[in-house]
């Protein structure tokens, strides 16, 4: 007799259920671009979609309580002038978010609490370096204000071989890690042969995995761009993706020789022995994997696809456990994952997916594991990724790594409409200009134009004059809001009293001419009662004669 024993795990269960139509995000243009990208970005606060846009490349960022139909209308972030290619939220701070774009610019943007309310066209900081269009931008996860950025820019170089002395050109994609708080950079690798199709750092940031076009993947230490290890990704010519899981393990997903899709788990110090290598279909869409490190669960979302898989890594053979697939009837776009402090507790929800269909419905997917009980689930949500960066920039450069910070979402977190809200206040970012000596002043002495080396800048709230004058004041969005909404109300109450003022002087102008008639009138009356009263006094008086002079009559006639 055999048994069949099931493997226990508490995520057996996990299961995927769509919110309704009036609680998903519709009417949206996600953006028709070839890049192998996700087009979209969720963090707490936000979500960010790349959309189509004439006469440039721009996203829109919406907050999560705008559900429904959106305005056609709606205000976008559209500073670039070619199409935007991937857009990534800073992990530390859930108001700025960078793209990258055809226009060979990296953009820095902050957004306002509440959201657009027009058109953001001024970035707080361009980084400019890359002479093709930039497809990849990626966060440092534990040090602030660090963000690598890949460009399908190349670089030639040549060398003379010794034994047969002829020229050897080397062509060289670039890729940047940048120091986003000054506009400079820190890092520059320039050793892959062709288009880097992904990158992602290791838990603290020490380790930097990369995909090429090449078919090869590589591992790199992201301070000084030394080249610790490569080995074949995937046999296949179609992209591959590559994430570093939290305990060191490599997940790879791609194809193979015959347009199979497969993926593959691997050690580090052991890149061309896969633990695992596993074929899955043969679609042809490119697989993005979406990695919870709380809980060791891989979301498995091809482009085009209607179905995300879900597996689960263990220590124990086979190492990736499949655990069980969502199915939907519409293909999808675009994808994104939104971390475990946007998660609702409350319901036992482990993971919460955008995807973005053809008919420009942004669905929400909520998975959850079924609990009886309405206590805090403290096996499924352990401490996780706090919005507080571990270092600085400028401690990373130097050497120092160190493990993001966490925290439980036991003694934290509040839920307000299924969501996550930060207690911290709302923290803006700063960028540190330092001028350029070569400059001269503005208008004699003036606040001189400062440039960095690197990075061109402009930021309309994070302005800071030369050595010479004071520092301009700093206003946040906020501030700025309220101002507007101030002058705002001042014009309406400025042209309300206008208006009356204006009412006013016609009554009093109709009141005045009111007057003049009557006066007029009153005074014609009065002359002809003048003149009757004087034909009156004339004819009594003649009556008054007559009668004395006929009395005189008679009384002479009886005398005599």
């Amino acid at each position: 007799m055999s048994f069949r024993v099931v493997r226990s795990s508490k995520f057996r269960h996990v299961y995927g259920q769509a919110l309704k139509r009036e609680q998903c995000y519709d009417n949206i243009r996600v953006s028709k671009s070839s890049w192998d990208s996700t087009f979209c970005a969720v963090n707490p606060k936000f979500l960010a979609i790349i959309v189509e846009s004439a006469g440039g490349g721009a996203f829109i960022v919406l907050p999560h309580n705008k559900v429904g139909r959106i305005a056609a209308d709606h205000p976008l972030v559209g500073g670039h002038k070619g199409p935007v290619l991937d857009i990534a939220w800073c992990p530390h701070n859930d108001n700025v978010i960078a793209s990258g774009s055809e226009d060979c610019v990296v953009k820095v943007w902050q957004i306002p609490d509440g959201g657009l309310s027009r058109t953001l066209t001024e970035p707080v900081v361009d980084l400019v370096f890359h002479q093709r269009r930039v497809g990849l931008v990626l966060w440092h996860p534990s040090a602030l204000n660090v963000l690598l950025t890949a460009g399908s820019d190349n670089q030639v170089r040549e060398r003379f071989a010794c034994k047969n002395s002829f020229l050897i050109r080397f062509i060289l994609f670039k890729v940047v890690i940048w120091n986003v708080g000054t506009g400079e950079i820190l890092v520059h690798i320039d050793s892959h042969p062709d288009i880097v199709y992904s990158a992602c750092f290791n838990w603290d940031g020490s380790k930097l995995v990369t995909t090429c076009k090449d078919k090869k993947i590589r591992i790199y230490d992201p301070r000084t761009a030394e080249l610790e290890s490569e080995a074949m990704c995937h046999e296949g010519s179609k992209a591959t993706r590559a994430i570093f899981l939290r305990h060191g393990l490599i997940f790879t997903t791609g194809f193979n020789r015959s347009s199979e899709r497969q993926y593959s788990l691997r050690a580090p110090d052991a890149l061309n022995e896969p633990i695992v290598m596993v074929e899955l279909d043969t679609s042809n869409g490119v697989m993005f994997p979406l990695y919870d490190a709380d809980t060791n669960l891989i979301y498995l979302c091809g482009k085009g696809d209607s179905v995300i898989r879900y597996f689960e890594v263990t220590p124990e053979p086979p190492f990736v456990h499949y655990i069980n697939t969502f199915q939907t009837t519409e293909p999808q776009r675009g994808i994104g994952l939104m971390p475990k402090r946007g998660c609702d507790v409350t319901t036992c929800e482990v993971a919460k997916f955008y995807r973005m269909n053809n008919n420009g419905l942004c669905q929400v997917i909520s998975m959850t594991v079924p609990r009886k009980s309405d206590l805090f689930q403290e096996d499924l949500y352990p401490d996780t990724l706090a919005e507080d960066a571990a270092i600085t920039a400028e401690e990373w450069i130097d050497g120092k790594d160190a493990d993001p910070i966490t925290f439980s979402l036991k003694d934290r977190v509040s839920i307000v409409q299924g969501g996550y809200v930060s207690s911290s206040a709302s923290k803006s970012l700063s960028v540190n200009k330092k001028a350029n000596i070569l400059n001269k002043p503005r208008g004699g002495g003036g606040a001189a134009s400062s440039s960095v080396s690197g990075g061109n800048h402009a930021s309309a709230n994070n302005n800071e004059g030369s050595d010479c004058g004071p520092p301009a004041a700093v206003l946040s969005e906020k501030d700025l809001r309220n101002i507007q909404d101030e002058i705002r109300k001042l014009k309406a109450i400025i042209v309300k009293q206008e208006n009356r003022i204006r009412a006013l002087e016609a009554k009093a102008n109709a009141g005045n001419g009111n007057e003049t008639d009557a006066r007029n009138k009153n005074g014609s009356s009065s002359s002809a009662s003048a003149t009757t009263a004087a034909a009156a006094s004339d004819s009594h008086a003649s009556e008054s004669t007559n009668d004395h002079a006929s009395t005189s009559a008679v009384s002479a006639q009886n005398e005599e």
